[in-house]
């Protein structure tokens, strides 16, 4: 495994041009000393300006200083001076399976196992050793059988199978998603939809609490408050997706009928002192604000075009040639002081895209925008890496620490210098592997222009 891991840092670290040389690959039984690099632990704590680590059969067996101990004789050693270690990333909110990046057709026929597989190694790519999809499971079986089998060189593949909503066409409005959810219009309804997801072992029940702008029968209060109930007494959790009219009002009922945590943070009006009082009353609630920036600037064009086809990067010129002229909207103004306001008020804040058009890399931009709302880079990356483990329950994800899995990623520059310096990736390792990020990359752009 060593070996292997040397080859494909070397070839990743030599293609990322002249931030670092890259180490000579040496032969090694399956125990690797990493040394040299400043490392971002997930924790919270303060950052270790030269560390060393030991990765065994894909987990971290020891992790501290350089010089706190000597590397064992049987391991191989890898430089990584004037690199930085972080945590690879978890995001706690996607939709994929549903879109052909490569032509850019969105359907229900697109969800099968080479297009699931492709967007968790799209994922993997962009350093996210783990991805919860959130509800639009066209195929369930295949979803569940993909998340029992774990394919190697991809993010770990999680998922709540199809959500609840008042009716199977009131969930997601476009029509490709259309008649994905079940559908609960009575409390009995609510209860046996949360038996079938336990049957399949589901741990987020996702349900959707929405009436798009009145187009759309709600998710009525008795029949989520038997949703959340059933869920808990079997274990489970929930999280609710929030409306755009009636987001604070629902919330607040919601926080009083025991939700576990939202999937977007409250986007209709500013967030109040009733509503954080709640939050306060419920120290376990969660949310992951998927904030609605712009997917990206023109800085961001020539490092999306590694992976993304020419009529996709003509797309997002566009997108980010209208921010330049307009400005941060007011949607995206509105749901920065909500989450600051949720922080103020003590809810646990993770780290969700909510992508399944664009996917991966959609990662890096949410980071900046979370920064870009007055979290500091530390606590963006914590939100993408411990906390979203611990939301998700991922016991061996999420931070660089002894006895976790040996997943993490090697940046060229520091992102607490820089949040977007998290796209600047050498190298990305997932259970002690190094992803391919060249053949990926090929992969990705065969075929494409």
């Amino acid at each position: 495994m060593a070996t292997r891991i040397l080859l494909a840092f070397a070839l990743a670290a030599a293609a990322c041009g002249p931030a670092g040389e890259a180490p000579r690959p040496v032969p090694a039984g399956d125990a690797v000393w990493f040394e040299g690099a400043r490392l971002i632990d997930g924790s919270g704590d303060a950052l270790v300006e030269r560390a060393a680590f030991l990765v065994e059969d894909g987990v971290f067996t020891w992790v501290g200083a350089q010089g706190d101990r000597e590397p064992p004789a049987y391991a191989a050693r890898v430089d990584l001076s004037g690199k930085t270690v972080i945590p690879a990333l978890i995001d706690a909110h996607q939709h994929i399976g549903l879109t052909d990046i490569k032509n850019g057709t969105h359907s229900k026929e697109n969800y099968t196992r080479a297009n699931l597989l492709e967007h968790l190694q799209r994922t993997a790519y962009h350093g996210v050793a783990a991805t919860m999809s959130l509800g639009l499971e066209f195929d369930e079986p295949l979803a569940f059988a993909l998340r029992d089998a774990g394919p190697p060189g991809a993010a770990r593949f999680l998922t709540s199978g199809r959500g609840i909503a008042a009716t199977p066409t009131a969930g997601p409005q476009q029509n490709y998603r259309l008649g994905i959810p079940r559908g609960a219009q009575t409390p009995d309804e609510g209860r046996a939809a949360v038996e079938e997801l336990h049957g399949h072992g589901v741990d987020i029940v996702k349900i959707w609490v929405d009436d798009r702008r009145g187009t759309v029968p709600k998710l009525e209060p008795e029949v989520y408050r038997a949703i959340i109930n059933e869920a808990h007494a079997r274990g489970m959790r929930v999280t609710a997706h929030l409306g755009s009219t009636s987001g604070l009002a629902d919330a607040k009922d919601l926080l009083r009928a025991g939700v576990d945590g939202f999937a977007h943070t409250v986007r209709d009006r500013d967030i109040d002192t009733e509503y954080m009082e709640l939050v306060r009353e419920y120290p376990h609630i969660w949310t992951v604000p998927n904030l609605p920036g712009s997917p990206v600037t023109q800085d961001d064009l020539p490092w999306l075009n590694e992976t993304l086809p020419s009529f996709e990067i003509d797309n997002l010129r566009a997108q980010a040639e209208a921010l330049a002229a307009e400005g941060p909207s007011e949607s995206f103004e509105l749901q920065c002081r909500n989450l600051a306001r949720n922080r103020e008020a003590g809810m646990i804040i993770g780290m969700g895209t909510d992508s399944g058009v664009s996917v991966g890399w959609t990662v890096h931009t949410e980071l900046r925008d979370m920064a870009g709302c007055g979290l500091t880079p530390m606590e963006v990356i914590v939100a993408a890496t411990r906390v979203n483990a611990e939301i998700l329950r991922l016991d061996d994800l999420g931070t660089v620490a002894a006895g976790q899995s040996a997943s993490f990623v090697v940046l060229d520059a520091d992102p607490l210098v820089d949040i977007r310096n998290t796209r600047r990736i050498a190298a990305v390792y997932l259970r002690g592997e190094a992803v391919d990020r060249d053949a990926l990359r090929a992969r990705f752009m065969d075929g494409v222009r």
